[in-house]
C-alpha cells in the first residue's frame, strides 16, 4: 500500500470528491494552506488527517509535508483537489511499488478543460512526479511551480489520471494564472541571465520530461512568444482537433503567455512592486538585463 498527500487551497469544490477517488488508500492526509472556505469542514467528514501549514510556494509546501508529516507507508501520492485517482491508475501504482527498480514513477495528467479532455494541445502524454519513496525525493521551486530532485532512478506509469483545471470556474482560473505569471516572469528573468537551453535534451533526450524541460527553456528565448505558443498548440500539436474547448484553451495560454511578457517589463521597470517574489529568487544582474529584448519579445511598446 501507500500513502496519499492531498494539497489543498480554497477547494471546497473539489476536496469530496478527491477525497473519495483516494480512499482505496488507507493513509489519506490532507494538507491545507489555511483555507478560507469550508475545505477543511469537509475533509473532517471523511477518514483522513488533516494538517495545516502556511503556504511559501509549491516547493516549499512539498518538501516540508513530505519531511515533517509522517505517513503509515514508505511509498506516497502526491494529489491536487482538482486532480483524481482512478482505480485502474492505483492498481498500477501497487504493483510499481512492489519493484525495487525505481525510486519514484512519472504519471501523465488528462487535462480535463470546460468538459473536455484537451488531448493534443496540451502535449500529452505530460508526466508529473507523483508516486515516489518519500525519502528519496524532494522538491525545489522553479517559476509559479515545483520541480523534483530524486536520489535515485525513475520510472513511468502508463496510467493517467484526469485534473479538472477549471473546475473552479473561468473566473478562478484566470486570478490564479495572473498569480503564476508573476513567479513565471521572475523565473524567466533569472534563466536569461544564468540558464542555457540543453539543446541535447531537447533532441535526443530520454523521456518527454527532459525534452519537455528543454523546450521550454528554449521558449523563453524566443521573438513573439505567445503568437508561436498559439501556433504550435493549435496547429502543430494539433488543439484545432480538440473542438471548441482545444481554440479556447489554447487563446488562454497565448495570453497567459503574453502576460508574462508584460511582467518581465515590468519587474525590470518597477522592481519595487515585485519585492517579495526578488527577495528569494538570485536576480544579482537584474539591471543589466536590456529593457529592449523584452520589449522586442512583446512585439509591442509597452
Amino acid at each position: 500500500m501507500f500513502s496519499i498527500y492531498i494539497l489543498t487551497a480554497n477547494e471546497e469544490i473539489d476536496i469530496a470528491d478527491c477525497i473519495e477517488s483516494a480512499a482505496l488508500s488507507d493513509d489519506i492526509i490532507v494538507v491545507d494552506s489555511f483555507s478560507q472556505d469550508r475545505t477543511v469542514e469537509i475533509a473532517q467528514q471523511y477518514p483522513v488527517r488533516v494538517v495545516q501549514h502556511s503556504f511559501e510556494s509549491h516547493g516549499k509546501q512539498r518538501t516540508w509535508m513530505l519531511q515533517e508529516i509522517p505517513t503509515k507507508h514508505e511509498w506516497v501520492y502526491i494529489l491536487e483537489a482538482d486532480e483524481r485517482m482512478t482505480p485502474e491508475l492505483f492498481q498500477e501504482c501497487l504493483q510499481a511499488i512492489q519493484s525495487d527498480d525505481f525510486i519514484g514513477y512519472y504519471v501523465a495528467e488528462r487535462v480535463i478543460f470546460l468538459g473536455s479532455w484537451i488531448r493534443r494541445s496540451t502535449q500529452y502524454p505530460r508526466y508529473q512526479m507523483r508516486l515516489f519513496r518519500k525519502d528519496k525525493v524532494w522538491f525545489t521551486d522553479y517559476g509559479h511551480t515545483e520541480r523534483e530532485v530524486c536520489n535515485g532512478p525513475t520510472g513511468f506509469i502508463q496510467e493517467t489520471y484526469p485534473h479538472y483545471t477549471c473546475s473552479k470556474g473561468l473566473s478562478r482560473w484566470i486570478e490564479k494564472h495572473n498569480r503564476y505569471s508573476t513567479d513565471e516572469a521572475v523565473e524567466t528573468l533569472r534563466q536569461l541571465q544564468a540558464g542555457t537551453v540543453n539543446w541535447k535534451d531537447l533532441f535526443l533526450g530520454s523521456s518527454e520530461v527532459e525534452r519537455r524541460r528543454a523546450l521550454k527553456d528554449l521558449s523563453l528565448r524566443l521573438p513573439f512568444r505567445p503568437l508561436i505558443r498559439f501556433l504550435y498548440m493549435y496547429f502543430i500539436l494539433g488543439g484545432i482537433l480538440d473542438g471548441r474547448s482545444g481554440f479556447t484553451w489554447c487563446v488562454l495560454q497565448a495570453f497567459y503567455e503574453y502576460l508574462i511578457l508584460l511582467k518581465v517589463w515590468e519587474v525590470q521597470n518597477s522592481p519595487q512592486l515585485y519585492a517579495e517574489q526578488l527577495q528569494t529568487t538570485t536576480l544579482p544582474h537584474l539591471e543589466k538585463v536590456e529593457s529592449q529584448t523584452v520589449i522586442s519579445n512583446l512585439g509591442t511598446k509597452p
